[in-house]
């Protein structure tokens, strides 16, 4: 017998060995066995407690609260302030005021009649009908002063987030090291939940319109930025050596060529910027900024459901006219289906139709909205709500009511899973996080994630945090399962499809805010309210990502497991879903991110945890205790991003392994 001969069958014996060295999940899970075997028994005798150990934790209340003297004593004498951050202040108050005076001199008729006009210009007349009516029904609701002092902040957030956004969009744009800088960084600002940049912004400028503005900005930037810079990378590569074959300079490839290709994108992060601007704004309501915002915060802190209704609508319709008309400018401009000359036209058309309705209203003496012309809502709906208390919320034959159904869900879901996250040692918390970025990322991931689940618990938040973490979990099953349904329905139907198209489309484009008013009016206060606010908010992100994923499976794939006589059921398990994996997960990461966002604003409807703590930090003026919250809040949501955002490992020459 030959030596080949021989060696082969321990090739061949060889082979599922090969194959599992190969399969690197495998691996891991080998290794995080061995880590296992030998660092339980050592944490277990020394942290059998499943309480933070208090000799690894700081206590940051001493100096947060020195470094909050130091702020307050000094804000009217210290350079930093007189010369610096002062002047950013009162330039942020001159400016909103400004543009608030100029909506109050347009009077109710010229704000109106530009809307629908700019609408009508840019999306069409059923848009700009629609701008017309939605800013009709805010005047209507009594909410005319307060929507317009929201959109005077609107308007200098989303310029200076334009423009930051911008001027970082081109720096990462057009320098690899800056790219690769700023990306990470960019990508956790867009994980935090908002109420994040709340503190840090209160802490220097104080309780006010300029913290508002300043948290906003912050928060809206990031997309555009990311959006512009991705535009400028993506350029087409044959019209950039075109251009620079006929000697154009880096200025004029930059203005001739890569802005003009990257317009779509940049369109986009605008279109995102405003959104986000919007949602950030009602919220920044909690720090002192005026308008629609407030007047929910108001109603919800009294549990006026009726008045928080009557100011949630108007925002609902602002960012729904906000989002149409911002989306269509994209679509025109992308499609470079206008010539400059044809914008200046509409500009100019807009002006002075604008001028005309003006200046009729201000003849007429009538710039304020009618008191003749308001409807109030706040009454009748309140009724409602003392019907469904007193008829829905208990006692309903079969079914219960949903004071009933928010009991249940607390006391067999939240209860138990809080006990049970609260029940296990510190060091399994850390060792399960290692575990589950490892196995989806890279040990970066591992690392990241387990050193900001750590932080959590050096900061002495441990309990809440894990309290925190348990809606969040709770919430994001059942937004999973929702929302995998819908979307394989709406997958394997068109009619279904187009069906949930607006409705997912106007759900996506409501802020935060808002998702509360509807939960306390069905279930109270508490944390299954809290919990269904979030389910809803995430839901639409999951279902419209996941329906994509589904419908973008290779047709040939589809129709090879038709001709093999493999039924609907078995083509959804074999083929859709294993080839939709990149989509499905994506739709998990998102469907966490947002749940994390509602659920630290349930804080306000009686969530509790490390939402409770920043309400009453902000509430009580005790940043130290809110400043804590926060900095648990950005730990725990960069953790949960990095827990379920697959990262690809890649190879010497780049490429993906």
């Amino acid at each position: 017998m030959t030596a080949a001969a021989t060696t082969a069958p321990l090739k061949e014996s060889a082979g599922p060995l090969d194959a599992l060295r190969r399969n690197r999940a495998v691996g891991k899970l080998l290794l995080l066995a061995v880590a296992a075997a030998v660092l339980v028994p050592v944490a277990n005798s020394h942290w059998a407690s499943g309480t933070w150990p208090h000799a690894l934790t700081v206590d940051l209340t001493e100096p947060l609260g020195k470094t909050t003297d130091w702020v307050i004593d000094n804000r009217d004498s210290h350079p930093l302030f007189l010369y610096f951050l002062g002047h950013i202040s009162n330039a942020i108050v001159v400016s909103i005021r400004a543009v608030y005076l100029v909506l109050l001199a347009a009077g109710w008729a010229g704000v109106t009649a530009a809307a629908g006009l700019v609408a009508w210009r840019v999306a069409g007349w059923r848009m700009g009908a629609g701008a017309v009516v939605a800013f009709l029904a805010c005047g209507a609701l009594g909410m005319w002063i307060p929507t317009m002092q929201t959109l005077a902040l609107m308007v200098i957030a989303v310029l200076a987030s334009v423009v930051l956004g911008v001027a970082l969009g081109l720096a990462a744009g057009l320098s690899d090291r800056l790219y690769r800088a700023l990306r990470p960084v960019l990508d956790t600002m867009q994980v935090l939940p908002a109420y994040a940049y709340l503190l840090p912004v209160v802490l220097v400028f104080g309780m006010g319109v300029p913290a508002a503005v300043l948290a906003t900005v912050v928060y809206a930037a990031p997309p555009m930025a990311r959006l512009t810079a991705l535009g400028l990378r993506a350029a087409d590569g044959g019209v950039m050596e075109a251009v620079a074959s006929l000697g154009a300079t880096a200025r004029q490839r930059l203005f001739t060529a890569r802005l003009p290709l990257a317009r779509k994108q940049i369109l986009l992060g605008l279109n995102q910027t405003i959104m986000m601007a919007l949602s950030m704004a009602v919220i920044a309501s909690v720090i002192g900024a005026a308008g629609l915002g407030d007047r929910v915060y108001q109603a919800l802190a009294s549990v006026d459901v009726g008045a928080a209704l009557a100011a949630g609508i108007p925002i609902v319709l602002l960012a729904v006219v906000l989002d149409r008309v911002t989306g269509a400018a994209g679509e025109r401009l992308g499609s470079q289906e206008t010539s400059s000359v044809h914008w200046k036209w509409d500009v100019l058309a807009v002006a002075a139709g604008t001028a005309v309705v003006a200046l009729a209203g201000r003849f007429a003496d009538r710039l304020d909205w009618p008191d003749s012309w308001v409807v109030t809502i706040a009454t009748p709906v309140n009724d409602a709500v003392d019907w469904m208390t007193d008829h829905l919320y208990t006692g309903v034959p079969y079914i219960g009511g949903t004071a009933d159904w928010a009991a249940h869900f607390t006391t067999w879901i939240l209860d138990p899973v809080r006990d049970g996250l609260t029940w296990l040692p510190w060091w399994s918390v850390l060792l399960i996080v290692a575990a589950l970025a490892w196995l989806i990322g890279t040990w970066r991931t591992a690392l990241t994630a387990v050193l900001a689940m750590a932080a959590i618990g050096v900061l002495g938040v441990w309990k809440p945090s894990l309290d925190t973490l348990s809606q969040v979990l709770a919430a994001v099953a059942v937004t999973l399962v929702l929302g995998f349904a819908i979307a394989v329905a709406a997958a394997r139907s068109t009619r279904v499809e187009r069906l949930l198209r607006p409705v997912l489309d106007v759900f996506q484009t409501m802020p935060q805010f808002v998702y509360l008013i509807p939960v306390v009016a069905l279930f109270g206060v508490g944390r299954a309210p809290a919990v269904a606010a979030a389910v809803v908010y995430a839901l639409p992100a999951v279902v419209r990502i996941t329906t994509q994923g589904l419908r973008g499976v290779d047709p040939a794939a589809m129709e090879a497991s038709r001709s093999l006589g493999a039924t609907p059921g078995q083509q959804l398990r074999q083929v859709q879903l294993p080839l939709a994996r990149p989509a499905l997960l994506l739709a998990v990461n998102q469907g966490v991110v947002l749940v994390l966002a509602v659920v630290i604003i349930g804080g306000l409807v009686g969530g509790g945890a490390l939402g409770y703590d920043v309400v009453f930090g902000l509430a009580q003026g005790d940043l130290a205790t809110g400043l804590v919250a926060g900095a648990a809040i950005v730990c725990l949501g960069l953790m949960l991003d990095r827990v379920t955002q697959p990262t690809e490992r890649r190879t010497r020459d780049g490429k993906e392994a």
